[in-house]
């Protein structure tokens, strides 16, 4: 059996702790609680604390490149809280907090239930998808794979 696990990067206009970015780190804590809390949730990367992937210290040697893993039952699971709740709008007004002309990369995986994403693991993901595109190993929206290596389309 396998779960979904996805991974993004991208580049903050600014240091979390500016004004700048006050909205959208206020709402940090409570939109994490909400995934938490989504159906179809398994798992989401944290520092130490127990606070959010934002504040650990990128694979990617920039300390404005924010990065989250999460691990989901499936695609319907992540999908229905990317884009069916409060997480809709900070993804539809990202370019107040983002540099969207900076590195931004969003894929998914298939994981076996039980195994955990780490940070390596996640940056030879983005790095093998950057290079070869949507493959079973890492793909995007824009073309999917099932837990056997099949294109599928959502």
């Amino acid at each position: 059996m396998y779960y979904l696990a996805q991974a993004n990067i991208a580049r903050f206009k600014a240091p979390l702790d500016n004004l700048l970015m006050k909205e959208f780190t206020d709402f940090l804590e409570p939109v994490n609680k909400l995934a938490e809390e989504s159906k179809g949730f398994i798992w989401r990367l944290t520092d130490t604390d127990g606070k959010s992937a934002s504040y650990i210290e990128s694979p990617f040697k920039d300390e404005l490149m924010a990065i989250n893993v999460s691990v989901w039952e499936d695609y319907d699971s992540l999908s229905n809280f990317v884009y069916s709740s409060v997480h809709s709008y900070f993804l539809r007004n990202k370019k107040k907090w983002f540099d969207l002309g900076g590195p931004s990369q969003f894929i998914m995986w298939w994981i076996p239930v039980g195994e955990t994403p780490t940070l390596e693991m996640v940056k030879k993901k983005l790095l093998h998808h950057e290079k070869h595109g949507d493959t079973q190993s890492a793909f995007s929206i824009k073309e999917m794979f099932d837990t056997q290596g099949n294109k599928i389309k959502i």
